[in-house]
């Protein structure tokens, strides 16, 4: 459970998270973010695990056993390991980010730093291809490491240990914030409903910002099903897992929040927001020597909770599906994700990756494939998982997950929402990415 919480906490919600709720105003945006959480990513979360652990099998192969034949509904197994093998690419230049700053805190590099300095710093580090591709490697390297370990010597035993640390720096984070003058109004701009601050583009966000923090529709919660003991409370650790994730993603907000209204720091200020604006208040801070190395630990740990169970994905494909022991599975998948992180980390410079697609299609590589994960693959994903799991699943499959205590009048609940409200939604999701709403 732990390591399934630690795929779904991550940069989603100490990075993404509080940019987009920042620019979209707060308030209403995360009530509509709390909301696409439960009635759309904890059912999309709960049937991937059913799945995974009906058919004890990855996210390719579950499709085939749990059908008893060969099926084309594999085809969302291989979206699945594609998806997770593109994101991680990405994922890999922006978690190397963290520890570029992680190491820059520690060295003190961030006192007294003036926002003219930390805007020059962050772009440099933004356009240095070699930069971006040495720290993506390292945590390439680190990750790979993890995962080589095994689920029990491996997976396991690392989420022991960095998810209570990941908690005990936040709690650490949110104990200074609650000190700060500007905690008050940090606080109500993130909990104060302002119907004027909510666009239908923020809805629309805020449902898609749900797949993608959850980590659902890329087959990683389904992986990570076919490990978990027949005897373990499903809808519970779904339960844990998606609260975890959602409790991470507010704390990150009201520890960020009160330093951006502390120290007079833009809220909207988009993906800098975590990268430009804390370490200027960091400079400025009274202990902010202490406390910047821990942020960025924290996002560092996050990022590396969130990579193993990317990387597990393709990993247990080909150790499932080819019969690949785990030592040449994980090298390979590894070694081609760090082979694929290239151009990503180049997306920031002159060159065709960056300029150069960008002046073509108006966008970096980088962008354009964390554009496609996050608004097209994903929530592909999740409404093939939606109506697989909740139209063609037989019912006495499915039902056989849930423990003997969990009421019926709950299971057709859930069933009822998995099968029109998740279509409906990521229909609408779909429609709004292509322009149509």
């Amino acid at each position: 459970m732990l390591a399934a919480a630690g795929g779904a906490i991550g940069l989603g919600n100490l990075w993404r998270f509080p940019y987009v709720t920042g620019e979209n105003g707060g308030g209403l945006f995360v009530v509509v973010y709390l909301a696409a959480i439960g009635l759309v990513g904890l059912p999309i979360l709960i049937i991937e695990i059913v799945l995974g652990r009906a058919s004890r099998h990855s996210a390719v192969g579950a499709f085939g056993v749990l059908l008893g034949r060969r099926t084309g509904w594999q085809a969302l197994g291989w979206l699945g390991v594609a998806a997770a093998s593109m994101a991680l690419s990405c994922y890999a230049v922006v978690a190397g980010w963290s520890i570029h700053y992680l190491v820059l805190a520690a060295r003190g590099a961030l006192a007294g730093v003036t926002a003219d300095r930390v805007q020059s710093m962050f772009g440099a580090l933004y356009t240095d291809a070699g930069w971006n591709l040495a720290w993506a490697l390292v945590f390439m390297a680190v990750t790979v490491g993890v995962v080589l370990g095994g689920v029990r010597k491996g997976i396991e035993r690392w989420a022991r240990f960095l998810m209570p640390a990941l908690f005990c720096i936040l709690l650490v984070l949110l104990g200074r914030a609650i000190t700060l003058d500007g905690f008050r109004p940090g606080f109500d701009f993130v909990f104060a409903l302002r119907a004027d601050q909510l666009t239908p583009a923020g809805v629309l966000e805020a449902l898609g910002h749900a797949f993608f923090t959850l980590g659902v529709g890329v087959g990683s919660m389904l992986t990570y099903g076919s490990y978990l003991d027949r005897k373990a409370h499903l809808v519970k650790d779904a339960l844990a897992v998606a609260g975890l994730d959602t409790l991470v993603a507010l704390a990150a907000c009201v520890i960020i929040f009160p330093i951006a209204f502390t120290y007079g720091l833009e809220t909207a200020h988009g993906p800098g927001l975590v990268f430009v604006n804390l370490p200027i208040a960091f400079g400025r801070m009274p202990g902010g020597g202490i406390l910047a190395p821990l942020f960025f630990a924290l996002l560092a740990f996050a990022a590396l909770t969130s990579a193993i169970s990317m990387l597990e994905v393709p990993v247990a494909y080909l150790i499932d599906e080819r019969g690949w022991r785990r030592r040449r599975a994980v090298f390979t998948a590894g070694g081609l994700i760090a082979l694929a992180s290239v151009p990503a980390a180049l997306s920031g410079g002159g060159g065709f990756f960056g300029q150069g697609l960008t002046q073509l299609v108006g966008k970096n590589w980088f962008d354009l494939v964390f554009d496609a994960v996050t608004n097209w693959m994903m929530p592909a994903g999740g409404l093939g998982f939606a109506v697989f799991g909740g139209w063609v699943l037989a019912d006495a499959t499915r039902r056989a997950q849930f423990p003997s205590t969990f009421a019926d009048v709950l299971y057709r609940g859930w069933l009822l929402v998995l099968r029109f409200g998740v279509p409906l939604a990521v229909v609408t999701v779909f429609l709004h990415a292509i322009g149509l709403l």
